[in-house]
């Protein structure tokens, strides 16, 4: 039986840095645009009545599109456990990029969107 692949916890190759540097480049960029869309959304529910229709549409939006990147988030969790239990495990670095790309996606559609008006 051969023996399991172990990753280095820090990363030995250049591809894995730069790997590394995009993942914290991503983290960054969703916590600025969540922060930003969080507040444009917060002037939307202090500028428009709960009840109009364009309130409701994004409401609507906001918890469908937050559902949908958890679980693509749970799926990408799921196939990196797999790889573990089948002795193909996957560095942090990429199961981290993978986990939070869908979240990264939506939050920078959602933070152009919302500042078009």
């Amino acid at each position: 039986m051969p023996s399991p692949t172990h990753y280095p916890i820090f990363p030995q190759t250049p591809a894995a840095m730069m790997d590394v540097w995009k993942l914290g480049v991503m983290a960054f960029e969703l916590w600025s645009t969540s922060l930003s869309t969080i507040a444009m959304r917060n002037d939307l529910w202090q500028t428009q009545a709960p009840n109009s229709a364009k309130m409701i549409k994004e409401n609507q939006r906001m918890v469908s599109e937050k559902l949908e990147a958890s679980l693509e988030t749970g799926v990408e969790i799921q196939k990196a456990m797999l790889g573990m239990a089948f002795g193909q495990p996957t560095p942090w670095w990429v199961t981290s990029r993978r986990t939070l790309t869908p979240y990264h996606r939506r939050s920078s559609a959602n933070s152009r969107r919302l500042s078009r008006g």
